[in-house]
Order: C-alpha cells, then structure tokens, then sequence
C-alpha cells in the first residue's frame, strides 16, 4: 500500500485533537506510572514484556488504572501482530476474521498474533469458548482486559491458560506525577498553554480521583482550556478551578491531622450512640475526601466487637464480611458493604460487657500472682503427666446432663470472682437465660 498524504495528516489531526488522557499514554514500559508490584524490573511481567516472551494474560481492576494502556505499551514492544477488539461492539465474526488473519502470519511468516480485548467479560460463554483452541495451540496470545473479578466473569479453561495480573487503583503519588505530566509536558500535554497548579489544586485532584488516573487529567485538560490567562501570562490551576472542573467540593480533612481523628472518632461515636444517620454522614465525609476504606473497615469490626458485642454477635460477622468484599470488590462499590455494616453496628443492641470483662480479667492477672492453673485442668497426654496428677478428676461436660458440670477452672486464688456482668440487651437476655439453666443443673 503506498503512502497517503491524506491518511497521514487526517491521523495527526486526531492525535492532536484527542482527549489528554489519550494523548498522555505511554508508549514504553519506562513511562507507565504505578503498578511496581506487577512492572518492577524484577517482575515476571515487565521481562516479559521486555523479552517479548508473552504468554496469555488477563488484566483485571477498577477503571482507570492502565489495562488498555498497558496493551498498548505491550503492543508498541513486541515484534507480534497486535490486535484489538472491544467485547462491547465486537463479536464472533470479528474474532474468526483475527483467527484467520493469525493463522496465515503463522503459516507465512512464521509471526505470532496477540489479540487483546477490552471488557472480556462482556463476551458470553460461547463466545469465550470459541477463542480455547486458538489460544490454546498458540494461533493468538491472548490479552483481555476487564472490571469484574475474572475468577467469575472469565472461562474457567482461558483462565487456566492464561496469567493474571491485577492492576491497583494508582496512589496519590502516582497520580500527582501524572498531572504535573499533564499540565507541563509540552509534547503530549498541556505545556504548551503555559499553565501552573497550584500544590493544594493537584493534592485535591489526586485525592478525589480515587485512583483514577483519566479522571484527575481531564479535569486538568479542562481547567487549562476554560481558565482566563491571568496578568502574569499564565494559566493558573487554582483550588477553586479544580473544584469546578471535577465538580467536587474541597473537604477539610487531613488524613496526617487532628481533623482525620476527629471525624473518624465521631463516626465511632454515632455508631455507639446508635445514631445511624450520623454514622452514614460521617461515612460519606471520609469517603468522598479520599480516606483509607481498609482503615474505616477496620474501625467498624472493632465497634461491632466493642460496643455491640453479646448483645448481637452478627455485627461482628457483618462487619467482617464487609471488609472481606471490600477486599473483592474494591472502590467505589465497597463503599456500598461499608454503608450496611455501619448501620447494622449502629443500630445493633449495645453492649460492652465482653470488652469490660476482659478489661477486669486483665486487671486481675496484673495483680494477682498465680502460680499455676488447676491440676485437674492441666494437660494429661504428655508421657508421665497422668503420674503427677496432671488432669486427674478432670470431669468431661459431654457426660453429664445438658453437657454441663460444676466444677472449678478459675485458679485457686481467684476462685469465686466474677469477670463478665451481662446486662439485657439483645442477645444478652439469651446470654442470662442460659446461665440460669446451668444452675438449675447442678
């Protein structure tokens, strides 16, 4: 095919009128940002990608975070085919048109093919079962890309064959270097405009990005092409230009500072206070300035264990399966698990009679000086402890009427104290019951 003018100049003209975040990706391994725990030079991916030895992948994570970048950093690298399909326009024909094309650069040349499809978890079944043999005999190397966990969306066959990587949303400093890029490289960002960012401006975007890198440089894009040049010739990136091109209020919040113990402390508070609108308040303020979700679901559990308690043991476990699809699902759908263990703690039953019970235990063992626990409780497996009397007149509970029998455990110096006080609140009533029925057996 001969060189056309045309084709040429109508490219450039889009590469130049493309958005930022488009135009602000990079074309080698050395110019992607974040993701070290996969690209770090020791990393089975990055020598891969290096060596051009690439087997079947699948990229996995949150919007944002570089999946289709990559693929094309990989696709820029290697001496394969590359081709790209996205599983929201494309379908079968589309595939066999790739395969074909793969077999003949195969047969021909000898020319490995890599097809990469973005949200291949929008493909169904059969659509994925008819990629297995061409993947499998190495006509392509797969790369697909997609938001859903790919242990459910993706066949269990391709994943067999295939390595998986998962991308991480980008940390605050990953994302600041990507809007410093933005607004001075005078190449592929905004240099050319002259325009400044004010530190507060770029901490703010970076922060309400939420780890999406393509969401803090548009907003950057924006503030730099509808903001008045000021007197001294350039375009300032102010905070109050940041916020109306993100559309998001600057929150006072200092994750280093009293203000992130104060509000994290109310929000402890309010759940406490069985107060769950003040909860979800306090909820939405950590998560919309950028807080730690891994830190408020770790506070959660322990004000479901503290303050809840044995007045409703399930607060803990809801609290717990929060954190755990927090884990799964990520940001900003996490957000949702969070929000229902919080109301669950908040308006849960409260009680603190665990905690103090062991706050009293604890007490007791600073200051009493116990040389050893009952004889009839000590292990008697060990080769010659039945000799020494260890475990003798042990009395076994599963023998005896309703599984219980009196006998002593506490240590003779605290024999008789009473650490757990268990009040009436929820399940504490069932907690009391229970302990009455005991007595009534002996």
């Amino acid at each position: 095919m001969g060189f056309d003018l045309f084709d040429y100049m109508n490219e450039k003209a889009r590469e130049k009128e493309s958005p930022l975040a488009l135009r602000l990706r990079p074309e080698t391994l050395d110019e992607v940002v974040g993701q070290k725990h996969i690209l770090g030079p020791d990393k089975l991916l990055s020598r891969a990608i290096r060596a051009d030895q690439l087997s079947s992948l699948i990229f996995f994570g949150p919007p944002g975070t570089g999946k289709t970048t990559l693929a094309q950093v990989i696709a820029g690298a290697t001496r394969a085919e590359f081709r790209q399909i996205n599983a929201t326009t494309s379908g079968k024909k589309d595939m066999e048109e790739v395969v074909q094309e793969a077999k003949q650069n195969r047969a021909a040349y000898g020319k490995k093919t890599i097809l990469f499809i973005d949200e291949i978890h929008r493909f169904n079944k059969a659509q994925q079962d008819y990629l297995l043999p061409f993947v499998e005999d190495g006509t392509v190397i797969l790369i697909g890309a997609t938001t859903e966990n790919p242990f459910f969306e993706v066949n269990r066959a391709l994943l067999s064959r295939s390595n998986i990587f998962e991308l991480k949303p980008l940390g605050k400093e990953d994302i600041l270097t990507l809007i410093h890029r933005a607004v001075e490289d005078e190449k592929k960002g905004m240099g050319m405009y002259h325009a400044v960012i004010d530190d507060d401006a770029a901490d703010f975007l970076a922060e309400v990005a939420g780890g999406d890198a393509r969401r803090a440089i548009s907003a950057v894009e924006l503030g730099v092409l509808t903001t008045e040049r000021s007197a001294d010739g350039l375009i300032h990136l102010t905070l109050e230009v940041a916020e109306e091109c993100i559309q998001r209020r600057a929150i006072r919040y200092d994750k280093d500072g009293d203000n992130h113990y104060d509000v994290i402390s109310a929000f402890i508070k309010s759940m406490r206070g069985s107060d769950p609108d003040a909860a979800l308040y306090y909820l939405a303020r950590m998560i919309t300035a950028g807080e730690d979700p891994k830190f408020i679901a770790r506070r959660i559990m322990i004000c479901a264990a503290e303050d809840v308690g044995l007045a409703d043991p399930r607060a803990l476990q809801v609290a717990v399966a929060a954190s755990e699809t927090l884990e799964r699902v990520g940001m900003p759908e996490g957000r949702i698990p969070l929000a229902l263990a919080a109301t669950y703690v908040a308006t849960a039953p409260k009680s603190n009679a665990a905690y103090m019970g062991l706050e009293r235990a604890m007490a007791a063992v600073e200051k009493t000086d116990i040389k050893t626990v009952p004889p009839h409780l000590q292990d008697a497996n060990y080769q010659g402890h039945s000799e020494l009397g260890r475990g003798i007149g042990y009395k076994y509970a599963h023998d005896y009427p309703g599984h219980y029998v009196k006998q002593q455990y506490l240590p003779d110096e605290l024999e008789g104290s009473r650490f757990l006080e268990v009040g009436d609140n929820g399940y504490e009533q069932e907690i009391k019951k229970y302990m009455e029925f005991l007595t009534q057996l002996v």
